[in-house]
């Protein structure tokens, strides 16, 4: 059920995920858990290529990632124990990629045991959270069919359930994520999959961004606001629609995942749509000109709080964790590290001390509110 809004406090504790402190192409990955420790993070989302890069540093394959080897395992537990030191805890690992709706039941099986090999190493984590965006596959071979797709999410549950019962150890849980250019690209498309699973140990991962990238932003607009709608009032009315049916819909603890980043607005003169047709459009404005929240000096410009605050009235009590791409975290040097560590956790304080400024919307338009015309949103000028 929603909680009574607003709270007297945002106890949603701050995470961030391992490549949003910089690359590990450049950056070892100790020396960014120990910066987000200084800075003051409780959560780490394990990133795929992070992990591999730590097992190289330890003279291992990170081809081999997920083979559950004894030296693998025993590194496993060497950054599980390194994490907690540092008086943080692992959140999950991401991200599964192009798991749901395979039509070849041998190709769809063999897919659906490369999660299941994650879970030796989320015990030796120490987490129980794994999580998959929605494929962007189009092929002949997969389909986006929803009851083809539960069965896929219901299935992974019931293998993490097995696993769990088999070795004794806490529940492992799958959460799915509706990616802004994924076939399933947003949360309501997302939470119809996890509701049909019908698992208690499957959940949704909410993305800030990947929900406003679909919902209120177009960074191509040729007017420049890089907005879908030509009026902020419009946008925001549209938007907050959308959000009312998250609070009136989706349980807090069916959330199991929070992630927040804002984006640059762009110049539509300057950035143009990619040339390759097979290269999503919002790829490139994902991966190179995400930011913290609240960066309006560096171009940001959605509204990353009305995201936030429909999520934490739901009542989901889980981390507000960052995840954030920008070509400026591809850069060397140490300073790097910790000039994102510090950006981070204070757009993520501004984020939190803005909740109590937004009034309950969700409310508002369960009683006809956007009938009216105007948006209760804007009138607050948090915007």
């Amino acid at each position: 059920m929603p909680i009574s809004w607003p709270p007297a406090s945002i106890r949603n504790e701050f995470g961030v995920a391992t490549l949003s402190l910089g690359n590990a192409k450049y950056h070892k990955l100790q020396p960014r858990l120990e910066a987000a420790a200084r800075a003051g993070y409780r959560w780490i989302d394990l990133f795929d290529e992070c992990w591999a890069a730590y097992l190289e540093e330890h003279g291992l394959s990170g081809d081999q990632l997920w083979e559950a080897t004894p030296e693998n395992l025993q590194v496993a537990r060497k950054l599980g124990d390194l994490v907690k030191s540092l008086g943080m805890r692992i959140a999950c690992t991401q991200p599964l990629r192009k798991i749901e709706g395979i039509k070849d039941p041998s190709e769809r099986q063999a897919t659906l045991d490369l999660v299941a090999k994650r879970f030796p190493f989320m015990r030796a984590f120490d987490t129980d959270l794994v999580f998959m965006c929605a494929s962007i596959r189009t092929d002949h071979g997969v389909t986006s069919d929803l009851k083809t797709v539960a069965k896929d999410l219901a299935d992974l549950g019931d293998m993490a359930k097995a696993y769990s019962k088999a070795d004794g150890g806490r529940m492992l849980r799958i959460g799915y994520e509706g990616l802004s250019w994924a076939t399933r690209n947003t949360w309501a498309s997302s939470w119809e999959a996890v509701r049909m699973a019908n698992r208690p140990n499957v959940g949704l991962i909410v993305d800030a961004f990947n929900v406003l990238a679909v919902e209120f932003a177009d960074p191509y607009n040729p007017a420049g606001h890089g907005r879908i709608y030509p009026t902020l009032q419009e946008s925001i009315n549209v938007l907050c629609a959308s959000l009312a049916g998250l609070v009136a819909s989706v349980p807090g603890d069916r959330i199991f995942f929070f992630q927040v980043g804002d984006a640059e607005r762009m110049d539509p003169k300057k950035f143009l749509p990619p040339a390759d047709p097979n290269v999503p459009v919002l790829l490139p404005w994902s991966r190179s000109h995400r930011l913290y929240p609240f960066e309006t000096e560096r171009g940001g410009y959605m509204p990353v709080h009305l995201v936030a605050a429909a999520v934490i009235a739901t009542g989901y009590q889980g981390p507000m964790s960052l995840e954030v791409f920008n070509s400026s975290l591809n850069q060397p040097g140490a300073e790097v590290v910790e000039t994102h560590a510090r950006r981070g956790i204070n757009g993520l304080r501004k984020l939190a001390d803005s909740l109590r400024h937004v009034p309950a919307f969700w409310e508002m338009w369960q009683r006809g509110t956007r009938e009216f015309g105007w948006s209760p949103v804007l009138r607050t000028g948090r915007l």
